[in-house]
């Protein structure tokens, strides 16, 4: 499956469930002080999300181009050198102001994944982490979806202080965030790497491929978690990680979104084309961020 397609088959399929397709905002964010460039889907519905801002939908769904190159999502070291990170990049998603929450996403997920209609991922690929503390959304997988209870992981504050936990989401220091569940991809056990919460998280044989968060505070400077005026949602997928999984390779770098460009760093500095060499990986992940920032 080609990555266009990929997106367009996403939007599709959030479109179905009654969610408007919203553009992808700009890069560089307007009336927000805390951000130099836009790194998440969620940006441009902030205020929604605070309350300070209404739409006329409640449901939408956007491909939004994102760059992270610093600040708190800064991914600029990791480029080149793992499978997955980039500084430009689309993070697909799907958004619920005070809509729906954890027992529509959830299956709203795992159908467009699994589904012959859709992208008809094997089920035993996939793994799910949740919030240690979410027994809900625990709950909406194992007895709803029927996700065994050996492929749910449930991750707690597992970074040091209270909230400080890879399945609860805040976008910044300051602002909406809540607790999460994590979709994850298996690579194969061919790929170095363990389930999340285990010693070898950090391989890449387990990748997250989705992101569901469900936005239930606001937290202020003094790191206070004031609950928003409404329960709403926040996911993302990322688009080039989704269509290595589509189109059979391990890298990011191995799709067709990348290979011309690779080729052409290649051949314009007189480089050898090879897959391992994180030169041409960093040049053309940068060409990308230079071109669609520009």
């Amino acid at each position: 499956m080609k990555t266009n397609e990929l997106r367009a088959k996403f939007l599709q399929f959030f479109q179905s469930k009654g969610h408007q397709i919203v553009a992808s905002s700009s890069l560089v964010p307007h009336d927000d002080p805390t951000l130099l460039f836009t790194n998440a889907g969620m940006n441009q519905f902030k205020d929604v999300f605070l309350g300070f801002d209404k739409r006329p939908y409640t449901r939408a769904t956007t491909a939004q181009k994102c760059v992270r190159a610093g600040g708190k999502h800064n991914d600029l070291e990791n480029v080149g050198y793992t499978a997955r990170h980039h500084t430009f990049f689309e993070m697909m998603g799907n958004f619920s102001f005070g809509d729906y929450f954890k027992k529509e996403v959830i299956p709203f997920a795992w159908e467009f994944l699994t589904s012959p209609e859709w992208l008809n991922i094997p089920k035993e690929k996939l793994l799910v982490t949740v919030y240690a503390e979410d027994d809900e959304a625990y709950n909406i997988w194992h007895d709803v979806i029927g996700v065994p209870a050996e492929r749910i992981v449930r991750i707690g504050d597992n970074k040091g202080s209270r909230y400080a936990s890879d399945n609860f989401w805040q976008m910044g220091d300051t602002g909406p965030c809540g607790p999460c569940t994590e979709i994850f991809y298996d690579h194969g056990e061919e790929i170095w790497g363990g389930i999340p919460g285990s010693p070898e998280e950090d391989g890449d044989r387990w990748i997250e491929i989705w992101n569901c968060v469900f936005m239930q505070f606001n937290r202020d400077e003094a790191g206070n978690m004031n609950p928003l005026p409404k329960p709403s949602v926040d996911t993302g997928m990322g688009l080039e990680r989704m269509a290595a999984v589509m189109q059979g390779v391990h890298s990011n770098y191995e799709i067709d979104l990348f290979q011309d460009l690779l080729k052409a760093v290649a051949r314009e500095t007189g480089t050898a084309f090879s897959m391992e060499e994180p030169s041409l990986k960093v040049i053309a992940d940068h060409i990308r961020s230079c071109s669609f920032l520009i």
